[in-house]
């Protein structure tokens, strides 16, 4: 019989049950705020990302579009997202476990097929996108849920043999490895850095031991060290971050740093108003998707950054709690993939807002359910359908209705 560890995140660690005084008649269908604030932040992003991008007509590049271009194609993303949505919540929990380590494979089958020359997609220099017409495919971002449920499913598997190194550690690690490999050829370290920082939380949610846990926390950030260091271009990327206000990097790879800290400079408190951002003229690059929170600084202030910031905090903050309920009712794989849901969108979002605020060396992440890009809508709000679905059997078990 397996002995589970996983309770260390659930009611045990935080000394109250999550069940306590819960009744069957007091216990609703679905996590109403946590779908409102979902859908807040995608109807906000989809505001701003036409804000941001409605001046791009203007320059060469994108001149055959018309203004509205972007944000249409950001709304279809949006109802294919919200279409995908409605289909994963109507998947029980028990067969996206069984279907993990199939997807695994089916993830790792787009990120070589995005390598081969005619098959993906070349964008300012990096082999991300499989085109198929009217959508491009990101795999990477796929293969954060994909790696999400698998190592949910592997800790619930594998939790006799976690605290060991051969049978519980090295198997996972070699598969982020050969992933983490795909993923810089493309290359996309960004990706890369999220899907090990969750795979990293995951083990140690699922059980690994601290040993093992501490040698993984000291060997990654080495491999990323060594990776920028011998990447003449990531190297002066970092070099610039440290002093983007410098002439030769306010000029060079500083550049969109240095355009973001002034966004954030002019809109003070309460912004320029919303369509008033000056950056977002060709000043600041990518600014309605890497870098969308700057013009939300620049237009809306240090008002709009925290409305952001407190919506992400709440959605996180509930997947935790989700995820802690599973566990108390003993479905553990579902606490692992909430809590994992949780840790991806935190990590993700605090990457891309560091990045804009200057805390955090310049990174190509998008801001989840906000941003522009068709992959990351769609996958986020799968997973976020799949929380809810977790959440869903959660009170249904409690009604005694499962």
């Amino acid at each position: 019989m397996l002995t589970l560890r996983l309770p260390r995140f659930g009611a045990a660690a935080s000394g109250r049950s999550p069940l306590r005084s819960v009744t069957p008649g007091s216990v609703r269908e679905y996590d109403l705020p946590l779908i409102w604030a979902s859908v807040a932040l995608m109807l906000f992003g989809m505001v701003m990302v036409y804000s941001a991008s409605i001046a791009l007509p203007d320059s060469a590049r994108f001149s055959s579009l018309r203004t509205t271009h972007h944000l249409m194609r950001h709304a279809f993303a949006l109802t294919v997202g919200m279409s995908c949505a409605v289909v994963a919540f109507a998947i029980p929990v028990q067969r996206w476990q069984r279907l993990a380590p199939t997807l695994l494979l089916v993830g790792l089958a787009l990120l070589v097929l995005v390598l081969i020359p005619g098959i993906g997609k070349v964008v300012l220099g990096a082999r991300r996108w499989i085109s198929f017409g009217v959508i491009n495919l990101q795999p990477s971002e796929l293969m954060k849920l994909f790696v999400i449920l698998y190592a949910a499913d592997y800790a619930v598997r594998k939790q006799e043999w976690m605290h060991q190194f051969t049978k519980g550690f090295l198997p996972m690690a070699l598969a982020m490895a050969l992933i983490g490999l795909l993923l810089l050829l493309e290359p996309d370290l960004g990706a890369f850095i999220v899907i090990a920082a969750v795979a990293m939380g995951l083990l140690f949610l699922g059980g690994v031991s601290a040993r093992l846990f501490a040698g993984l926390a000291l060997v990654l950030p080495a491999l990323l060290a060594a990776v920028i260091w011998f990447s003449p271009w990531r190297r002066a990327r970092m070099f610039a971050y440290l002093d983007p206000f410098d002439e030769k990097n306010a000029l060079g790879k500083g550049y969109q740093l240095s355009h973001s800290l002034i966004a954030f400079g002019r809109g003070e408190w309460f912004g320029v108003g919303l369509g008033g951002s000056v950056e977002k003229w060709h000043y600041l690059p990518e600014a309605h998707t890497d870098f969308l929170l700057a013009v939300i600084g620049e237009e809306l202030g240090l008002a709009g950054v925290l409305t952001v910031l407190v919506l992400f905090f709440w959605i996180v903050r509930r997947c935790v709690e989700i995820g802690r309920q599973s566990v108390a009712l003993d479905r553990f794989f579902a606490g692992l993939a909430a809590q994992g849901v949780g840790l991806w969108l935190g990590v993700q979002a605090f990457i891309n807002m560091g990045v804009n605020l200057g805390l955090l060396p310049t990174k190509g992440l998008t801001l989840p359910l906000m941003s522009y890009g068709g992959s990351g809508i769609m996958v986020n709000c799968i997973a976020l359908a799949i929380v809810l679905r977790i959440d869903f059997e959660n009170r249904r078990m409690m009604r005694g209705q499962l």
